[in-house]
């Protein structure tokens, strides 16, 4: 399995001094109609910017949340084109911010699959990195059966990329049950989780998840999901959050549509990783 990092533009110098910054969760439950998804995750975006966010991160599946697994096939896109890559670069150059699609179908080498690819675009509209979904989720529990690997190419990349902001490390949904791959990612200071967890497995783990990865890489985690009722019959459990390095959940959206916005404090970061180093104290290694 591969590692990048990804630079975009002038490095992150080590141990430089970062201002506090704001990000945003959006919370959405998304539906069949890409062109309806992307006006409403276009209103969102704007409502995190108006509270003065830099950093905006979408949930997985933002863009269409079909009638059956095989919708998103219809609406793949070629890496570079399409009319969701579009939108995200237009709307983070307009704005003037860092902006992230959660995950975007994207065309793989098999007709019958996608990459399921969370895409992070820079305050010029430029894609600075790409992040194809590793781990798959399957599930078969009461009622409720998913597959994904009948729809989605595996990704095999671990994907970081240095920002205004520090080091982000890329991951999507199913990932947050896998902490060897947050650990590839050596230290990171921001953890992006774009997901869509069902309400039965997310009522029951996704909370305790989500500070699990941040306690223990101490790192800033932006959860931003899919929350609530979908056309499709199917229910996403939200609670779209935002967890400090310590694991404290510092915002939060149980339910509906909505931007979660909180403030980043780097030398607060700093200040637990000195007092802390459990990330120099490590003894076993992933290969």
């Amino acid at each position: 399995m591969l590692n990048d990092t990804i630079k975009h533009n002038k490095p992150m110098i080590e141990n430089e001094k970062r201002e506090d910054f704001r990000v945003a969760a959006i919370q959405m439950a998304s539906g069949p109609s890409v062109s309806a998804n992307l006006e409403e995750a276009g209103r969102l975006i704007e409502d995190a910017v108006s509270q003065k966010a830099k950093l905006v991160v979408l949930p997985e599946y933002f863009c269409i949340m079909g009638m059956k697994d095989t919708d998103k096939l219809a609406v793949r896109e070629e890496p570079g084109d399409g009319q969701i890559q579009r939108f995200l670069s237009d709307m983070a150059k307009r704005l003037g911010i860092w902006l992230v699609g959660g995950s975007v179908p994207l065309a793989s080498p098999e007709s019958n699959k996608v990459y399921n690819s969370c895409l992070v675009y820079a305050d010029t509209g430029e894609q600075v990195a790409r992040y194809d979904k590793i781990h798959l989720f399957g599930l078969q529990l009461g009622h409720e059966r998913y597959a994904e690997e009948k729809t989605i190419k595996a990704g095999n990349k671990v994907v970081t990329v240095d920002s205004p902001f520090g080091r982000i490390g890329l991951s999507i949904c199913y990932d947050l049950r896998f902490p060897e791959l947050f650990r590839m990612m050596n230290k990171v200071d921001i953890i992006l989780a774009p997901a869509a967890f069902t309400a039965i497995t997310g009522k029951a783990h996704w909370e305790v998840l989500v500070r699990a990865r941040a306690v223990e890489n101490m790192a800033y985690v932006i959860a931003p999901g899919q929350g609530g009722y979908h056309v499709n019959g199917r229910e996403t459990n939200g609670d779209s959050m935002i967890v400090d390095p310590w694991g404290v959940v510092m915002e939060r959206l149980p339910r509906g549509s909505g931007a979660v916005v909180a403030r980043l404090d780097p030398e607060y970061q700093a200040s637990l990783r000195t007092n802390l180093p459990a990330l120099d104290h490590r003894i076993l290694q992933y290969c």
